[in-house]
């Protein structure tokens, strides 16, 4: 997971690892390799994690931290292998999300208590400016325990070493506590009483539990008597805990929120609380909103949401282990998550890496209060390079058009369309209101409809017989309403017939009737898509891996597979340049 670094005059700053969009994303690879992976379309040139070391590697979860002018992402990495196992927390810099330089490792087993793994964790400032790394190691009873880790110079911007200290661990699983599913820590945040609180995730059965401690020194911890929150839901990884700006207060509700402002009363009333778990089940991300009482400790979603594996979600695609934290230098928070491969593993060991970070994302409270808007930052606009527009074009049922003039394979694409005509939309099944994914796959790209399927085909070859569809479709409830389905179809995206290409879908909360368009950004990466519908209400990541769409013979189109004509209001599509990656502090 990665790290939130918040706390009482403390900062809520993290580091993270990344994967990004045409130049954005930062992935995870042999240094001085080649971009292009084992199936063509490879691992991405902006997506991932620059290395510290010129080895394979697989990397999982991330956690990102401010501090003397660098963002810091350290992230769970295998130095020996594109594979699961040897994890240490490797480490890079950055100055603007975008171009990172390569540390060496931050953390790795060297102690009693973490002689079996240094697993995930998070970032937390002191009030005296002191970053701390609290993160779960396994023991020689292979007993899940929580350490911190302080650097050895503070007066070095880089943190390049860290110290544990041997009073480690910090937190021992009690006699109520499953010592084998007991870890990823949060960033603490500091109460008026002065007392730290985190949260260690966990399970009792098939109840997830976010296990609450405080302490009065940050080194001797109590368990308090009640978690957090609790969930039938199976294990609780990466658990992340958060205030956001609602709208209407003094602050716009686009704004972070740094957790040691909290003691100004006015700005604790301008504030609800998100949860997030990672459900080791599903393996997806979910989320509550609601209130956080500080005197009682207590947090209470908004009962109008789903507080269970049907409720809201990041991301409805290959999403997972995410952490957000506060920005201090935009005032603004951060979400990075992680995506595993979807080919098979002879595959990861022949391209020598293994896993990603998705493109940073700004993340807010919509200003109805309803659910969580996401977008990717500000400065992946600076890949921007060569530009095409398309603008008022109509496509027919059963029309495409390819959008030419630039390389689609890396690519940033803003598209808007317009729904002339609602009257043909299918009606809406009630059953279908918890399996969008379900019926994605049932309703997918191929399958004509009324209103949809309309979208993009990317990473196409010329003959269409590979490529990906990212599309939305409407329906016709049984009143007056409508129903709108976002999609990610990457069934037909590769020849390669081991890869895992499920659908992947989610609902979009938006009022069709009175818009009568939908927006959709979709940052494109060789073998990663990320897509953004309605302005972030719906955003879903898929791996995808094309053996002829690759390179220069990578196309998009356009393409309207339903009975009711759209009309494509405006298309701007960027080619987009590649940051510096597993660039050598110094070179």
């Amino acid at each position: 997971c990665s790290s939130n670094g918040d706390g009482g005059g403390a900062i809520d700053r993290v580091s993270v690892v990344l994967h990004g969009v045409g130049g954005a994303r930062v992935a995870c690879r042999i240094p001085g390799a080649p971009v292009v992976g084992g199936h063509g379309g490879g691992q991405g040139a902006a997506h991932g994690v620059p290395l510290p070391a010129p080895q394979a590697l697989d990397q999982w979860y991330v956690w990102p931290m401010y501090y003397k002018g660098l963002y810091h992402l350290f992230y769970q990495y295998n130095p020996k292998g594109a594979v699961w196992g040897n994890i240490i927390w490797a480490h890079s810099v950055s100055t603007d999300l975008i171009d990172w330089v390569a540390l060496e490792p931050g953390i790795y087993p060297s102690k009693p208590f973490d002689i079996n793994g240094c697993w995930s964790g998070s970032a937390t400032i002191l009030p005296n400016g002191v970053p701390v790394i609290m993160y779960t190691g396994i023991d020689p009873k292979e007993r899940q325990v929580q350490n911190v880790a302080y650097p050895a110079n503070l007066s070095d911007p880089f943190l390049r070493k860290w110290v544990k200290p041997d009073y480690n661990p910090i937190i021992n699983p009690d006699h109520g506590i499953n010592a084998s599913a007991f870890r990823d820590p949060t960033t603490a945040w500091y109460g008026p009483d002065g007392h730290w609180r985190l949260v260690v995730g966990s399970k009792e059965n098939m109840r997830g539990i976010a296990v609450l401690y405080r302490s009065r020194d940050f080194r001797r911890w109590i368990k308090a008597h009640h978690s957090l929150h609790a969930g039938l839901t199976g294990m609780w990884e990466c658990p992340d805990f958060y205030p956001v700006a609602v709208a209407g207060g003094r602050r716009h509700h686009q704004s972070g929120v740094d957790t040691a402002e909290l003691h100004d009363s006015t700005v604790a009333a301008e504030v609800k609380y998100v949860l997030k778990v990672s459900l080791d089940v599903t393996r997806y991300e979910y989320y509550t909103i609601g209130w956080y009482d500080h005197a009682k400790d207590r947090y209470t979603p908004d009962l109008d949401f789903p507080d269970n594996d049907y409720g809201l979600r990041y991301d409805y695609g290959d999403f997972y282990a995410s952490k957000s934290f506060f920005d201090p230098v935009k005032k603004r928070r951060v979400l990075w998550g992680w995506a595993n491969e979807s080919d098979t593993v002879p595959d990861d060991r022949n391209k020598g890496w293994a896993g990603i970070q998705a493109i940073p994302r700004k993340i807010f409270l919509s200003r109805s209060g309803r659910q969580l808007i996401q977008w990717p930052v500000e400065e992946i606009k600076s890949l921007r390079a060569k530009h095409v527009n398309v603008s008022n074009k109509a496509v027919k049922g059963g029309d495409y058009f390819k959008v030419g003039g630039f390389k689609s394979v890396q690519s940033d694409v803003e598209a808007a369309f317009m729904i002339k005509n609602l009257e043909k939309a299918e009606k809406f099944n009630a059953s279908w209101r918890t399996d969008a994914q379900g019926l994605c796959k049932k309703l997918n790209s191929h399958v004509k409809g009324g209103v949809g399927p309309f979208g993009l085909w990317l990473l196409a070859s010329d003959d269409l017989k590979e490529r990906t569809a990212v599309f939305f479709r409407v329906f016709k409830n049984n009143d007056t309403s409508y129903v709108v389905l976002m999609c990610n179809d990457p069934t037909r995206s590769s020849f390669e017939s081991q890869i895992y290409r499920p659908t992947f879908a989610g609902f979009v909360n938006i009022d069709i009737t009175k818009t009568k368009k939908i927006a959709l950004r979709t940052l494109i990466d060789h073998s990663v898509v990320e897509s953004f519908g309605a302005g972030g209400k719906t955003c879903i990541l898929t791996r995808v891996y094309p053996r002829k769409a690759v390179g220069d013979n990578a196309h998009l189109f356009v393409f309207n597979n339903g009975e009711s004509d759209i009309k494509l209001t405006n298309l701007r599509a960027w080619e987009m340049k590649t940051p510096t990656m597993n660039k050598r502090l110094g070179q």
